[in-house]
Parts: C-alpha cells; structure tokens; sequence
C-alpha cells in the first residue's frame, strides 16, 4: 500500500459522531482492536452520539482528499478522551499529533483543564504517543475491561 506523499493536505474538522465519516474511522478502529487485542475487542452497545456531540463533548476527524484518515473524541463530562485512530496508510505522518493537539484545543475552549484517557497496552504506538506528547501515567479510574494503562494530562 502507498502512502500519499507527506505534503497532501490533511484537513481536521469537527463532525457529527454519527455522521459517515465517523462512522468509517469508527468501525475502522473496531475491526483494528478486534485484531489486536488478546482475546479480541467487543465495543458493546453503541454509545450515544450526543456522547460527542456540543455541549457534552466533541468528534473530531482527519481527512485527506475528503476522505477520512483519522478519528479522536472528547467527553466532557468525563474530561476523557476517546477513540484516537489513524488509518495504517496515513500512520506515521504526524496525524496523530495534530489530532490530539486540536482535541487538546478543544477541551479548553470548553473549559477543561485536565484530560484523561484509558488504553491498552497491545496499543504500544499510543502508549509511546501519548508519553511522548507530556501525559502522565495515573491510577485506574474505570472499570473498563480492555484498559491496562491510564494517563491524564493539565491543559
């Protein structure tokens, strides 16, 4: 598979969680997990696009040519964020950084000063993201049962 050259132009835009662009990076990185993680990954029942959606949070998208390459999501009422996923031809480009800065943008405009997020630790890519981009690794805070690392980070 060929990458598109670095200099393509990616766009990322805000977008409705229930939308089709969502709904591609969304099933994309269901399948992703399903493959990665021991055992396999089961999203149980679909989460409430109003989940994502202004005021209780934000779905954010990354596309190149109009196309969906790239996915993050923010609860507010749980200051977390959710659901980063970048398309394995677009991985390596910075997209996820950019990604995670604008869902970082966007929870201040919100007014959040903290973040947090759950992962797994089949996900090494996110863990070393993650890490490098200044969170820091805290306590549980969920019951989720596919998470094995937790991070928060002051906006």
């Amino acid at each position: 598979m060929s990458r598109p050259p670095p200099s393509a132009e990616v766009t990322i835009t805000l977008a409705d969680p229930a939308g089709p662009a969502a709904q591609h990076c969304l099933s994309a990185y269901f399948r992703e997990l399903d493959r990665r993680f021991p055992g396999g990954f089961d999203p149980g029942p679909p989460a409430d696009p109003a989940r994502y959606r202004t005021p209780l949070g934000a779905f954010l998208t990354a596309s190149r040519d109009g196309r969906p390459i790239g996915c993050v999501a923010l609860s507010i009422p749980d200051a977390e964020v959710k659901r980063l996923w970048i398309a394995p031809a677009a991985r390596g480009q910075g997209i996820a950084r950019r990604l995670m800065a604008a869902v970082e943008d966007q929870a201040r405009a919100m007014g959040l000063a903290r973040l947090r997020l759950d992962t797994n630790a089949s996900l090494t890519e996110a863990l070393a993201l993650y890490r490098s981009l200044g969170w820091s690794e805290i306590p549980s805070y969920n019951d989720n049962p596919h998470a094995q690392a937790w991070f928060a980070k002051e906006l």
